[in-house]
């Protein structure tokens, strides 16, 4: 008899088909991704109908490698975990219909996963949560500042008002003609610039943990657009370097001040522009003045992946939650 927990976890909300296997819900047994970068990257970002494309050849490919490469069988799989939502619904539609699938086959219980909560427990597969803790999200459709008070409970202090940080940092890659995706050549760019341009920071209202970067994005299109007008060389490693100080200096300063504020034990960082190295520098920084542990996942973990989705998907199993054969793909899913 034992009482290891085998959670197989379905990740398809975007432009990546992965599929992993995780134990106890901190511990990757497997975990198989197919990227669709270069399929994209000639649109200049994720074409919706081509991603969904793409699940449909891929997921049955990776769900069998994922289960070969964990040395398992079904037998000893206990539940199917999906990305039920927020993404593309006809991305996610193939997940969750794989999920119900093997669900049914296999006679398995099926649970239905929130993508940011998934993000979250990415952490939780380097280590253990200690709470309350408070959890940035930064990715291309997400910037949240999330309460943990507990496992599986999720208050969302401050979110996004218009586009999300990494939205911000793929329009601002257009403008500068960089290769899709945008964030890492931006974040690669910056590493080489200065910061000479004063861009500004939405602070918004003093008690508000809410992000806007719009006005931001837009600065920075009107500065590219002016000195063109007027004939000025602009150096695109000094436009990068102040974008991102913009961006880094809100978001590193409000998760911060909320960390103080709700007393947390711990504060993690989640989602794809956690990979960012300007970021993590300047958190790093910020949280190494406190006794605060500041967690942010290694960068395979920071990207779509399904073992963030089994991680979560764990808990919520653990819980007594259970979805139904009707589940259905849901790109407004909220975080709750």
């Amino acid at each position: 008899m034992t009482n290891e927990t085998y959670i197989l976890g379905i990740e398809t909300s975007c432009d990546e088909t992965a599929v992993a296997i995780v134990k106890n819900g901190t511990e990757v047994i497997s975990n198989v991704v197919a990227s669709q970068i270069d399929s994209h990257k000639r649109f200049g970002g994720v074409v919706p109908e081509i991603a969904s494309r793409h699940h449909v050849e891929q997921i049955t490919v990776v769900l069998e490698e994922a289960l070969t490469e964990s040395g398992l069988n079904w037998e000893d799989i206990h539940a199917i975990t999906v990305t039920e939502g927020p993404g593309l619904v006809g991305a996610l539609l193939i997940g969750v219909n794989a999920a119900k699938a093997i669900s049914f086959a296999k006679q398995k219980p099926l649970v239905g996963v929130h993508h940011i909560a998934g993000h979250i427990y990415a952490n939780r597969l380097e280590q253990e949560f200690d709470f309350p803790l408070l959890a940035l999200i930064v990715s291309g459709g997400h910037t949240e500042l999330v309460l943990m008070k507990e496992h599986g409970s999720y208050e969302v202090i401050g979110e996004t008002r218009d586009d999300a940080a990494g939205e911000a940092y793929d329009k601002v890659a257009r403008m500068l003609e960089l290769p899709y995706p945008g964030g890492p050549q931006i974040d690669r760019l910056a590493s080489e610039g200065e910061v000479t341009i004063d861009f500004p920071r939405a602070w918004l209202e003093e008690d508000s943990y809410d992000f806007s970067f719009s006005g931001l994005k837009s600065a920075v299109i009107n500065k590219i657009h002016n000195a063109k007008q007027r004939g000025e060389t602009l150096k695109n490693e000094d436009i990068a370097a102040s974008f991102q100080a913009s961006v880094v200096d809100v978001l590193s300063t409000k998760t911060l001040k909320a960390a103080k504020q709700y007393n947390v034990k711990q504060v993690i960082v989640a989602g794809g522009v956690a990979a960012n190295n300007g970021l993590r520098t300047v958190l790093k920084e910020k949280f190494s003045s406190t006794n605060i542990p500041l967690l942010i996942p290694p960068l395979h973990l920071c990207t779509d992946n399904a073992a963030m989705i089994a991680a979560a998907g764990t808990i919520a199993y653990e819980k007594g939650a259970r979805s139904g054969l009707d589940l259905n793909g849901n790109p407004s899913l909220l975080l709750k």
